[in-house]
């Protein structure tokens, strides 16, 4: 069922309007944008669908496909705290629109997630989701730095995720066959096109089977150990510091890291050792990419994913597994964990003549491995695709 043959079900009507919003995938630059990094990353074909309507009595009404409990509440009295569910996304996107726009419009609508849950920025797609729907039964038009913010602030300041705007920033910018090339210090961004001479591509999405959520894992607790090693080495390194929450690794020139870095806590020194090396790779990677070359594009995807198990110390052994399988099958250029590792999903760059010996290889290994998930394992390929549509 669809979220327009949903709606039509529940409201006996078919829906005023729909939207969509793509996922994302970041083959290199993880874990870098909360510390003002630079990161590579694409929108791909599948995403958040929403049906909805106007209700002018201004109640937001909204269900998803994928949960079972319906939300409501006002556009100018949502809740201040979370309820610990699917919506609070969206609470805290209505607060945060609110502070900037008058709101007097609520909706009806129904959302419909076409992948599995888990590393595909999924949280980020939902909202925005929602704002472009919000926004438009209220006479609304935000600017894409605008959509970026509000759906950013919705996710740090009342689900409490210390993420940056990595996701938000693939959804909205990025263009199909082009790398999204970003510098999160000053959000400038360059879409780099797929060149004519580069070898064939998809995105394959293996799914484990396995569904978190970041806020109640050490995500926050990584971001911390990085503003740590940086407040830290500027101690060391006689540099001045202000606040510690606005700290961040890219204040501190990678020759102080290697000077002092051997001061740090074994953890602070890793999580570091990720950032800085991470840093270096989305440069090469979009050097690559530029050049047509998607083999060496892919192999920094496999060095990432590394980098993210042994450095930043992520990753399920579901998921670990995954990567490990990746690596040694044919026809894969590269990948690692889709997101920070603490969700469900593995990204494959392939080439897609090897499509269906990838699958069968993956698959019959994994579960191999893990044949308790059995009907919750699945793959999923994918193109690149236009970032949403406002």
């Amino acid at each position: 069922m669809t979220a327009y043959e949903a709606f039509e079900g529940i409201y006996k009507k078919a829906p005023a309007y729909t939207a969509f919003t793509p996922y994302r995938v970041c083959p290199i630059g993880a874990h870098s944008d909360h510390q003002l990094g630079k990161i590579t990353g694409f929108a791909i074909d599948k995403g958040i669908h929403v049906a909805y309507g106007p209700k002018e009595n201004g109640v937001i009404e909204i269900q998803s496909l994928q949960f079972d409990k319906r939300a409501q509440w006002h556009v100018e009295a949502t809740p201040k705290t979370k309820e610990n569910d699917w919506a609070d996304h969206l609470r805290g996107a209505t607060i945060a629109l609110y502070k900037r726009y008058p709101l007097r419009r609520g909706l009806c609508a129904v959302f419909d997630g076409e992948l599995p849950i888990g590393g595909l920025s999924s949280s980020a797609a939902v909202i925005i989701t929602y704002l472009s729907a919000l926004c438009k039964m209220n006479g609304i038009s935000l600017s894409p730095e605008e959509l970026i913010a509000v759906s950013k602030e919705a996710e740090n300041k009342y689900v409490g995720v210390s993420c940056g705007k990595l996701d938000q920033s693939c959804e909205v910018y990025c263009k199909k066959n082009h790398l999204l090339y970003m510098d999160m210090q000053d959000d400038s961004y360059e879409l780099i096109p797929q060149s004519k001479n580069m070898k064939p591509y998809k995105f394959a999405i293996f799914f484990s089977g396995l569904e978190r959520s970041l806020a109640g894992s050490a995500f926050n607790m990584r971001v911390d150990e990085c503003r740590s090693a940086a407040y830290a080495l500027k101690a060391y390194a006689g540099m001045e510091y202000g606040k510690f929450e606005e700290t961040n690794l890219r204040d501190v020139p990678v020759e102080v890291f290697r000077e002092h870095g051997d001061k740090l806590p074994e953890n602070w020194r890793k999580r570091a050792e990720h950032w800085y090396t991470e840093f270096d790779r989305v440069q090469k990677g979009a050097e690559a990419w530029r050049n047509g070359d998607i083999e060496a594009y892919g192999k920094l995807s496999f060095e990432s994913g590394y980098s993210s198990i042994h450095n930043w110390e992520t990753g399920s052994p579901e998921l670990i597994k995954l990567y490990e399988i990746m690596t040694e099958t044919t026809g894969i250029y590269g990948g690692r964990f889709s997101g920070a590792g603490f969700k469900g999903c593995c990204l494959g760059i392939i080439d897609p003549a090897y499509e269906e010996s990838i699958i069968e290889k993956v698959s019959r290994e994994y579960l191999k491995a893990f044949p308790h998930l059995e009907g919750k394992y699945s793959v999923h390929i994918c193109e690149s695709a236009d970032g949403v549509k406002l």
